[in-house]
């Protein structure tokens, strides 16, 4: 079998120093191709460097709603310009955090709504972090008209889910669905994520799925298998029929050939 893990933050300090031998540990474990998230417009940069070396590694270039306040006057200017560049598959991580606010909010509703209709210019798949804006958060995408990208890290209901569904988006399940504590309004959700829209991501170094035994001391995407294991206990579905679809699904999301 062979995964497409569609969200490692590959330059997290967790992983410092030893991005490579990540990298490489996947590979052994069938992960065949990463999709690395940027948070910022430097970290694209760094996304963009290290897949000189490895050419099944693909990037998102964006501004986290975190990072809004810190955005520069040119900013828009330079991650079109990041956007354009090869193996860029995806404009974000970009959304609305209302938890944490470490942005005000309309500081990051404008950043928002820029990257959208950006990633609309250019085709691109949005790549959308959300968290406790989801009203917010539905009627910007409802306004610019978006019907093509990726609830990052969905962690939602059914009535959510449907939402996003709706508007013809994929979803991104990580190792929130085999959290005993807290992921039992997204393993009831699960049921009704078609096949063809199901991606698998490990969010790594965070959301470490709780199903591992022993467990490690932090996420990898080495063990994107393990959530594909949980979505295959929870839906009945065989775990080789989920890795060749939710493979396929990354590659049509990213408009990439399924090689």
């Amino acid at each position: 079998m062979r995964w497409f893990d569609a969200g490692v933050n590959l330059f997290s300090p967790q992983f410092a120093g030893q991005e490579a031998a990540i990298v490489d540990e996947a590979q052994a474990a069938g992960i065949a191709r990463l999709l690395l998230i940027s948070s910022e417009l430097a970290e694209s940069q760094h996304n963009l460097g290290f897949r000189q070396q490895y050419a099944n590694c693909y990037t998102t270039a964006g501004v986290h709603p975190h990072q809004a306040a810190q955005v520069s006057s040119d900013w828009l200017a330079s991650l079109q310009q990041l956007a354009l560049q090869p193996g860029v598959v995806a404009i974000g991580e970009c959304g609305l955090d209302f938890n944490r606010d470490f942005s005000p909010r309309q500081q990051q509703q404008q950043v928002f709504a820029e990257q959208l209709q950006l990633a609309k210019q250019l085709d691109k798949a949005v790549y959308l972090h959300e968290r406790d804006a989801f009203a917010t958060q539905l009627a910007m995408l409802n306004e610019q008209q978006i019907s093509y990208g990726i609830a990052h890290c969905f962690t939602g209901d059914r009535s959510q889910l449907q939402a996003y569904l709706d508007l013809g988006l994929y979803i991104g399940i990580t190792g929130w669905l085999c959290d005993e504590r807290r992921g039992q309004a997204l393993q009831q959700a699960i049921h009704y994520i078609p096949a063809d829209r199901l991606i698998l991501e490990t969010d790594a170094p965070y959301l470490l799925p709780r199903t591992v035994r022993p467990r490690p001391k932090r996420n990898t995407p080495a063990l994107l298998p393990a959530i594909a294991a949980e979505v295959a206990r929870l839906t009945g579905r065989e775990l080789a029929v989920i890795a060749a679809q939710t493979y396929a699904n990354s590659c049509r999301l990213f408009q990439l050939e399924d090689h």
